[in-house]
């Protein structure tokens, strides 16, 4: 069992690397692979609409809700105990899930699947800010966002894929089991090659903080993994809620950081640490846009259409062999180019849905997919510039020490921001359509042409940034004292 010295990298690093991202990657690809399979869990389950819904929405809830308290734990704890674990339980809440013989079975083992995915993930992030220094951090976070933005983009592609292999009754099921052998492989490995830290201080968790965020972010997202079933008309007030609860999360996170306590999420992460505001709300909007248009584009294909899921799937593609070829690139060059990559990626993501909105809007039925392929790919190599390199830029300097909570933070924030983009694009998709003769071609340029709006003001505010950087480029910067209390301490 390897174990890490604090200044020493261990020469197993970039094995265990693959190890966390082959986690990661099933941990987020069960966000939209599950999908295209819901049709047959309905129909082989004798269940309703609403209740298969719980199937995709308890699993991304769940996932939601622990991220940054299971990446406080991580920190206090250790991350390999957390990451192993979690992977286990992930293994076996698949196993359960493929083999529920009920709807609420099904259920109760996709929200348990989330909580396992959401203590998972934390740590992924966290362990290569633990294993990797300077240079090889980058390119560590750029192979971490290239599996962030592909398992979001292949998820109806695989779930089509295997559909199509396990056809018949019950072949929905395989949509689980898959998981079992790798994340079996995965344990295995993880616990051969993910090095041991020595135990830090033993810290108390903030459950006051804990309790404040955890009900922030389930009133905020409840309303919008409902959405398809009305939840935002009946659970409006749920948003005043959950404003409410921040608010309270954000003022009693300062009140413990001025009594010397140990806070949940340090507020001074946001304030004093150079780029990770910025970079979790350039995050955050990108996902609006960059999670809502998956939907549509299968409501497109699908319904529209008459493709079949894998048709579907496949039609997306290029997007997602954009994005890996980018992201392979771009994560080795943030050092070199900064923010300047983000600001070139989100112009490209624009562009090419744009490109696809209009195209699709005028093109044959016919030939609609082919003709937006060269437009998805020009999206997916400005996508792979975006989520790479910004993750790198937002937690390359966070102290060690934070770096699960910091790393659970902005992917509640993407989780947020996918979910209000899942529950508002598809909902304009069929505003539109209902308002004409199932003009479908109206419909997805009109949803698709609103997921650009956030990628517009993710690029303004990084457009910002880099100017600022360029500016501070060009003056000394004085050093920070609150930056240095904030890493005091750190390893």
């Amino acid at each position: 069992m390897p174990t890490q010295a604090d200044d020493t990298p261990d020469p197993r690093r970039w094995k265990a690397l693959w190890v966390t991202l082959v986690a990661g990657f099933m941990s987020l690809l069960d966000v939209t692979i599950v999908a295209v399979a819901l049709p047959s869990m309905q129909r082989d389950l004798h269940t309703t609409a609403p209740a298969i819904q719980w199937v995709v929405s308890g699993y991304a809830l769940a996932f939601a809700l622990v991220l940054v308290t299971a990446g406080r734990i991580g920190d206090a704890i250790g991350r390999r105990r957390i990451f192993l674990l979690a992977l286990a339980a992930f293994v076996l809440c698949s196993a359960a899930a493929g083999a529920a013989p009920s709807i609420t079975l099904l259920i109760v083992a996709r929200i348990a699947q989330g909580v396992a995915a959401g203590c998972l993930a934390p740590q992924n992030s966290a362990l290569i800010q633990q294993m990797f220094r300077g240079a090889e951090r980058g390119r560590a976070f750029g192979m971490f966002g290239a599996t962030v933005g592909i398992s979001s983009a292949v998820g109806p592609v695989v779930g089509g894929l295997i559909l199509t292999l396990a056809d018949g009754p019950d072949g929905w099921r395989w949509i689980f089991y898959v998981n079992v052998p790798v994340g079996v492989l995965a344990l295995v490995l993880g616990m051969r090659l993910i090095p041991v830290t020595a135990p830090g201080r033993r810290e108390r968790l903030d459950l006051v903080g804990v309790a404040l965020l955890g009900c922030g972010v389930l009133a905020l997202m409840l309303p919008l993994v409902l959405a398809e079933s009305g939840g935002v008309r009946r659970l409006w007030w749920l948003f005043v809620v959950g404003a409410v609860c921040l608010a309270g999360f954000v003022q009693w996170e300062r009140r413990v950081v001025a009594r010397e306590g140990q806070p949940l999420l340090d507020p001074r992460l946001v304030t004093a640490t150079r780029g990770y505001a910025v970079g979790a709300a350039i995050a955050t909007l990108y996902f609006v846009g960059f999670s809502g248009v998956w939907l549509v584009f299968a409501l497109f294909f699908q319904d529209g259409l008459g493709y079949s899921p894998l048709r579907s799937g496949l039609t997306v593609t290029p997007f997602a062999i954009g994005s890996a070829a980018a992201a392979a690139l771009a994560g080795r060059s943030v050092d070199r180019f900064g923010r300047l990559l983000t600001v070139c990626g989100l112009a490209g993501v624009a562009l090419g849905l744009g490109a696809t909105a209009l195209i699709l809007r005028l093109a044959p039925a016919d030939s609609a997919g082919w003709l937006a392929a060269p437009a998805l790919f020009i999206g997916g190599l400005g996508s792979g510039c975006v989520i790479s390199p910004n993750v790198t830029m937002t937690l390359r300097d966070v102290p060690v020490r934070m770096a699960g909570a910091a790393g659970g933070a902005l992917q509640t924030g993407q989780r947020l921001g996918g979910a209000i983009g899942t529950a508002a694009l598809p909902g304009l998709f069929y505003v539109v359509l209902g308002t004409g003769h199932r003009d479908y071609p109206s419909a997805v340029a009109t949803a698709v042409g609103l997921g650009v709006l956030p990628v517009l003001c993710a690029l303004a505010l990084s457009i910002d940034d880099w100017r600022r950087d360029r500016r501070a480029a060009k003056r000394p910067c004085p050093p920070e004292v609150s930056h240095s209390h904030l890493h005091a301490g750190q390893g």
